[in-house]
């Protein structure tokens, strides 16, 4: 079982032959995919005229706040562009594929976060309502299951459920760490736009579990997310976590043979 995370641009980003891997890969395993997508989100918001909001927290973390109507777009966007762009590429090549939410079969539940502390515009602490963004608490895998044991894939948008069954914006990194965990996956590969993690301008293509936890306060904040998801992921008991490119020819055939990229192990 084969966990993947692509961002959502698929189309803008990732090279064409992803889906000669797709393909080759229903072939002999299973295959879950969870998305992300925050630039269609803010590109349609801007254009529905909501103003997108970001914060930064103490430890530099820069990320969506998420009041109400912000959520319904966020749900809309994910759910319904990206989602359905994702199963309609896949099944143009015969591989066929659903796409659901975290809300779909109450498959991930979140705690709503009641106060963020960010950082004002002058650098200063200060304490904020928690808006619609969770951190996930947990994931009923039944739904994966009965779509990949009847032959489909699952592509799954990073929505989930709170405690009173409002919808949540959750980190989609983190969201596909919880999925490979719950599915028992063997690997989870996060797809992004570098071949993974860099210290000192070199790739770090091999990691112990330990040596990545140690890493982390020293990783700048996009890649610190996906290093952080990849320990979250082996922690539940995945064998292998892996950061890739997209760009590059025959992406996941390359990441699984651990070409150019990042392997936590």
């Amino acid at each position: 079982m084969i966990v993947i995370k692509i961002g959502g641009s698929i189309v803008e980003g990732l090279n064409p032959s992803i889906l000669d891997d797709f393909s080759e890969l229903v072939k002999k395993d299973k295959l879950v995919i969870v998305h992300g997508g925050g630039k269609d989100v803010t590109e349609t918001a801007n254009k529905m005229g909501k103003e997108q909001n970001f914060i930064v927290s103490p430890d530099g973390k820069r990320s969506r706040y998420t009041d109400k109507e912000t959520s319904m777009i966020y749900t809309m966007v994910m759910s319904g562009k990206i989602s359905k762009n994702i199963t309609a590429l896949l099944e143009s090549r015969g591989i066929l594929s659903v796409g659901i939410t975290g809300i779909d079969g109450e498959m991930i539940r979140a705690d709503r976060k009641k106060k963020l502390l960010i950082l004002n515009e002058k650098g200063r602490k200060m304490i904020i309502e928690g808006g619609y963004t969770g951190k996930v608490s947990r994931v009923n895998p039944h739904l994966i299951n009965t779509l990949l044991n009847n032959g489909f894939i699952p592509v799954i948008s990073p929505i989930a459920l709170g405690e009173n069954y409002e919808f949540l914006n959750i980190d989609g990194d983190r969201a596909a760490a919880n999925v490979a965990g719950a599915v028992n996956a063997d690997v989870v590969i996060f797809i992004t736009n570098v071949k993974g993690l860099m210290i000192e301008d070199t790739l770090v293509t091999n990691l112990s579990l330990e040596k990545a936890r140690n890493l982390l306060p020293k990783i700048g904040p996009g890649m610190e997310k996906k290093v952080l998801a990849c320990t979250e992921a082996l922690s539940m008991g995945v064998k292998k976590a892996i950061i890739a490119s997209g760009s590059i020819q025959n992406p996941i055939k390359m990441a699984l043979e651990n070409n150019d990229c990042t392997v936590i192990t």
